[in-house]
């Protein structure tokens, strides 16, 4: 399976808030099979979106990577099968 182009963001520990490196990402809720629908994120020229789906807020902060989050953890990697 291919790596991701966009970056992949997950919520397992139900944090209200996650802060990001990218405002243009995609939300999967939970790992599997817990997951919603990957759905794409572009927060334009705003610091912050609300996931439509899971309700979590994702912040935008400069000083992260683009594999980086707080808190720690919340980077969804495929798992092969």
């Amino acid at each position: 399976m291919a790596g991701h182009g966009i970056p992949h963001f997950q919520n397992d520990g139900g944090h209200r808030i996650i802060e990001v490196g990218v405002k243009e990402f995609m939300c999967t809720g939970a790992n599997v099979p817990f997951d919603h629908p990957h759905i794409y994120i572009d927060m334009g020229d705003e610091n912050e979106k609300v996931c439509s789906y899971c309700s979590t807020l994702y912040r935008y902060n400069a000083s992260l990577k683009s594999g980086e989050t707080i808190p720690a953890g919340c980077v969804f990697h495929v798992k092969a099968a």
